[in-house]
């Protein structure tokens, strides 16, 4: 299982991660595309520590929303977001040709990423906006029990589709992320970390924050960048890429 991080999240003076230190750790790093986050000279930074550790690269674009980080539940019409959308991974993709890379997913995020799950058309608008500008790179999205019906979605369009799972976050019974004002949301233990982890890979399940078994299969692992213990849980799960 690949271990993604989001990336780039630093704004002008605002430093958010630690990006130098995580990147030689991951696989895929998910970088800030201006909107909820970063700036052209952090996407420009953040890209050229990816290409020194030879990391794949992904658009992580959000909603326009600075103050609230992206995670904030705006309402869009469906060309607005489709365009924001096109704006961001266009903007990123910008920067990494002129490094001499390229952007090989795209993963939304926040309260954007959320909402693609949980409603249809934001999902179909999201496909689409992907498909259109950047045909060939995968859309990662949340593993969840109905994988399936997104997997056939994805299918009449010709988009390949990742499916990821969250190393910090906590689960509700139905196998989507805990809304961040909920307590316990956020796992702000190493050993909470590596058992969740080790319970996805061996068992092909995560419990839910009332105990429930909630069976999903993931082709990628995050582990958010603005988790101060980002550091400490992407070393400790090296033993994910025997390979690297």
């Amino acid at each position: 299982m690949k271990l993604n991080c989001d990336m780039g999240e630093s704004f002008g003076s605002w430093v958010m991660g630690m990006d130098e230190q995580v990147m030689p750790f991951v696989d895929m790093a998910n970088i800030a595309c201006g909107f909820h986050a970063s700036d052209p000279l952090t996407m420009d930074r953040t890209v050229k520590l990816a290409l020194v550790s030879g990391v794949s690269i992904g658009a992580h674009p959000g909603y326009p929303d600075l103050l609230g980080f992206g995670r904030r539940d705006l309402q869009c019409s469906a060309d607005e977001l489709r365009a924001l959308i096109v704006y961001q991974i266009a903007a990123l993709d910008g920067i990494c040709r002129v490094n001499g890379a390229c952007i090989d997913y795209v993963k939304p995020h926040g309260a954007l990423y959320n909402r693609m799950i949980a409603d249809p058309a934001t999902m179909a608008v999201v496909m689409q906006a992907v498909l259109d500008y950047a045909p060939r790179c995968p859309l990662v999205i949340m593993a969840t029990p109905d994988a399936e019906r997104f997997r056939a979605q994805a299918a009449t369009l010709g988009l390949t589709l990742w499916f990821e799972a969250f190393s910090d976050r906590a689960y509700d019974d139905q196998g989507r992320l805990l809304s961040r004002s909920v307590p316990g949301a956020v796992h702000h233990s190493c050993e909470a970390i590596e058992q969740q982890v080790t319970q996805m890979i061996n068992d092909g399940s995560v419990t839910s924050i009332n105990g429930v078994r909630v069976p999903i299969q993931a082709d990628t692992l995050c582990i958010h960048g603005d988790n101060p213990l980002a550091l400490q849980v992407v070393q400790r799960l090296q033993f994910l890429r025997p390979g690297r």
